[in-house]
């Protein structure tokens, strides 16, 4: 059996070196050799192409989006127009929902950064699904209706609705989105109604509307409530923090007002989902159906040598602290004026986009669909 020869590769001559085209040409057939050039070919081409056309030109990409179920709109579902925005935009993104119930499941990733919803009202722009846990493979943390991850989020005239009913852990809103702020919103649920994920993440909540029935505000964010109605339909409780150890603050609630179903007698402020939780009200309006005790160890002793859990200025039938567990703390004049939007999210580098101002962007933004 004959041995197949190997071509010769003819030497380049002294003092030079055979460059890598040549090398494989010599050793390949006329077809192949010519598709091993063209690949090289536009191999330097692709990585000669100038890094700064990941940034130019900004204004060739889409940064108003429109969603309508009539037809009106670019999309006629809010998650497909999530799916047409840019990851990390060049400028920030606009999503203007027209009056509606949507029925859908809606996630905002972790790259579309610096969005922001606009529903037309508040009672008629309608986010809504069923999910909860335990149905099929779901859990608590993957029932909810709509989940924000994208930094410096804004949302506006819109309700977000979990409509499973009151079957256990179900969400209506899941965001662990850092710098989010919703304005004018309603979230509708009943157990684990709002999720504050993200255990550096902070998020405003200015004059919305929240209610449920068991720990329906709970996680370990840095959050603040402030001017807002929340609406508690069982005996149970309101929130349920998992601050992180050596967090400044968890879960604030300033100049709110807390309602009471007829049939709800006994309201606990909180209870700690984990040990270092902290939970403050500060100038809150308190309904005769909070317990005199106003906290729960959440049958743990230990929980109240950790957590953080105090009043000030509370007001109506339910704020004597007469009675309060001994444990709670009774936040002095000085210390309540550390509860501000300035101090709660000063846990930043001020080099950071929108660091110092974000919170402040509490006037409401004008409903303006896009003139075809």
């Amino acid at each position: 059996m004959k041995k197949r020869m190997m071509p010769i590769v003819q030497s380049p001559g002294p003092g030079r070196s055979p460059d890598l085209t040549t090398i494989f040409t010599d050793r390949l057939p006329n077809k192949v050799c010519m598709k091993v050039i063209v690949i090289i070919f536009l191999l330097f081409a692709y990585t000669a192409i100038p890094a700064r056309g990941q940034t130019a030109n900004p204004e060739k990409y889409q940064y108003v989006f429109t969603v309508a179920q009539d037809g009106s709109g670019n999309f006629t579902k809010i998650q497909d127009a999530i799916r047409a925005m840019r990851g990390y935009p060049l400028a920030p993104i606009t999503l203007y929902i027209r009056n509606g119930v949507y029925n859908e499941k809606i996630e905002l990733p972790a790259n579309n950064t610096d969005v922001t919803f606009i529903g037309e009202s508040v009672d008629s722009t309608i986010i809504t699904y069923a999910d909860y846990s335990g149905k099929g493979s779901l859990t608590t943390f993957t029932s909810y209706t709509a989940k924000i991850s994208g930094n410096r989020f804004i949302a506006e005239n819109i309700t977000f609705v979990n409509a499973a009913g009151p079957v256990g852990q179900a969400l209506a809103l899941y965001v662990d989105a850092d710098q989010a702020l919703f304005k004018n919103c309603r979230f509708i649920g009943n157990q684990d109604t709002i999720f504050n994920g993200g255990e550096t993440a902070r998020q405003f909540f200015w004059n919305c509307y929240i209610e449920g029935t068991t720990d329906f505000i709970f996680g370990p964010a840095t959050a603040l409530y402030s001017h807002c109605i929340i609406k508690a339909k069982a005996n149970s409780y309101i929130t349920a923090a998992s601050t992180t150890k050596g967090k400044a603050f968890g879960l604030v609630f300033t100049h709110c007002r807390i309602l009471a179903e007829p049939g709800v007698k006994k309201l606990f402020l909180g209870r700690p989902w984990r040990a270092y939780a902290k939970t403050v009200f500060i100038h809150c309006e308190m309904p005769a159906a909070i317990a005199p005790e106003g906290w729960h160890n959440w049958s743990n002793p230990d929980n109240e040598k950790t957590v953080y859990y105090g009043e000030y200025g509370s007001q109506g039938p339910g704020s004597s602290a007469s009675k309060r567990v001994s444990w709670a703390r009774n936040i002095g004049a000085v210390a309540a004026t550390l509860y501000t939007p300035e101090q709660v999210f000063a846990t930043c580098s001020p080099q950071l986009p929108a660091a110092t101002t974000w919170y402040k962007n509490i006037q409401p933004a004008a409903f303006k669909w896009p003139v075809k």
